[in-house]
């Protein structure tokens, strides 16, 4: 699977690598919470469209006392669409950045035609994604904070053959809020994330709850896995 690489923002200003851990979780001294438990066991046991594939993967440290993280890559045939990581971060004492004690890290990226990359409503759109597939299934959601960068790359010399490319990366940190019992719907938040993937593989909506995400033509051909 191709995993998203760089650097994920906490939305606090933290930054990190992930670093060697077991089972996609990291927690701090003793067991994890009872509360964070619950919530990565939602992940684990979310049900998603069969485009994408998800699994567990080495969490960033230091960003929270208790860190789980997925990647996933949106899939057609033999060809990779687009990719993507989610953090799920907690702290029992709570965090007052976060106004909260979980919050979700992303990056996702994919590859865009030249001429849209250079559309300057591109980033607005973007956003629109993440927060249209939030509030197209209704989670609530606090404190989103967050990045759209679209980059080129231009080919010369041995190289020069090869088409210019464009690539799109949102990277963005949100609040699930807690419900009863105080874990957050993560199966839900991550179904959305899923969401946002999906649109920007360009692949159609999986439902009419979908219908509100913006949608961005002219993308680029899938890319060789």
């Amino acid at each position: 699977m191709a995993a998203a690489q760089g650097r994920l923002s906490d939305g606090a200003g933290g930054m990190d690598e992930p670093k060697d851990t077991e089972g996609g979780a990291r927690h701090g001294a003793g067991a994890p919470p009872p509360l964070f438990g619950a919530a990565v066991e939602a992940l684990r046991s979310a049900r998603l469209r069969p485009q994408i594939e998800v699994e567990a993967t080495r969490p960033p440290q230091r960003l929270a006392p208790h860190a789980y993280a997925l990647e996933a890559t949106v899939v057609d045939g033999d060809q990779d669409l687009a990719d993507g990581r989610l953090v799920l971060l907690h702290d029992p004492a709570g965090h007052d950045a976060w106004q909260g004690s979980f919050r979700l890290v992303t990056l996702v990226r994919a590859e865009l035609e030249p001429e849209m990359a250079a559309d300057p409503l591109l980033p607005e759109v973007c956003w629109a994604w993440l927060t249209g597939a939030l509030q197209a299934r209704g989670l609530a959601f606090g404190e989103p904070s967050g990045t759209v960068t679209r980059a080129s790359s231009h080919y010369f010399g041995g190289l020069a053959d090869r088409p210019a490319a464009s690539q799109i990366e949102i990277r963005a940190s949100w609040t699930p809020r807690e419900g009863l019992g105080g874990v957050p719907d993560t199966a839900a938040h991550l179904a959305s994330w899923c969401d946002l993937l999906a649109q920007v593989a360009g692949l159609p909506p999986a439902g009419p709850g979908d219908a509100s995400v913006v949608t961005l033509p002219q993308r680029r051909g899938p890319q060789a896995r």
